[in-house]
């Protein structure tokens, strides 16, 4: 089992790629608003990945978890989501404390590779080959948001919702690159089995972080 590589005495201090108030646009939340806290630090390597840039935690700056939670207490959403990165390299648990106590809401995206820390609203699941999900995450998770960049990620997708809850929403969404040649094999693929949705990288299309 993988551990956190880094401590940050405690998780009071984060290494912050950037924060940002925007609208959610993947996944089961699509078009809502939410402020994005991307925390630094990722081992797993994906190929495709689309922030890289965040892959060391040495490169960015390492913020107090209270300055954190007071710019996203500013914002009228009311709700936070954390990513990165690996989020969960670092330990999330006093940071998500802060948030629940200013009143807001707590969403999370990780690959599942990294023990859980914090306290959440929702998790999203996005399960990657590299470092698969420990067990414990399948139970877990709101949300399976699995990758597709060619023919094998569906049999990956099936292998990972045969492992979440039954409440879990199940969602395929193209790797942007491939957005043009998947997207026709995605959509026959969900109207053969309806209980995926197809989720789109909108905030790509609408031009917004």
């Amino acid at each position: 089992m993988r551990e956190s590589s880094t401590d940050f005495d405690g998780g009071r201090k984060l290494p912050v790629m950037e924060e940002f108030y925007t609208i959610q646009g993947e996944g089961f939340h699509t078009g809502k608003a939410a402020y994005f806290v991307r925390i630094g630090g990722c081992d797993i390597g994906c190929s495709w990945c689309d922030t890289k840039f965040s892959w060391d935690p040495a490169l960015h700056p390492v913020v107090p978890a209270v300055q954190i939670a007071e710019r996203a207490a500013s914002f009228a959403a009311g709700a936070v989501v954390i990513t990165g990165g690996e989020p969960l390299m670092a330990d999330l648990g006093y940071l998500t404390g802060l948030l629940k106590k200013k009143g807001l809401e707590t969403f999370l995206e990780t690959s599942g590779a990294y023990p859980l820390t914090g306290k959440w609203d929702w998790i999203c699941l996005s399960p990657k080959r590299n470092a698969p999900p420990l067990s414990a995450f399948y139970g877990q998770a709101h949300e399976l948001k699995v990758i597709i960049c060619g023919e094998d990620d569906f049999l990956w997708a099936e292998e990972n919702a045969a492992r979440v809850n039954r409440a879990c929403r199940l969602f395929l969404q193209p790797e942007w690159s491939r957005r043009e040649k998947m997207l026709p094999r995605l959509i026959a693929y969900v109207k053969d089995h309806p209980r995926w949705r197809i989720s789109l990288q909108t905030h790509k299309y609408m031009r917004i972080p």
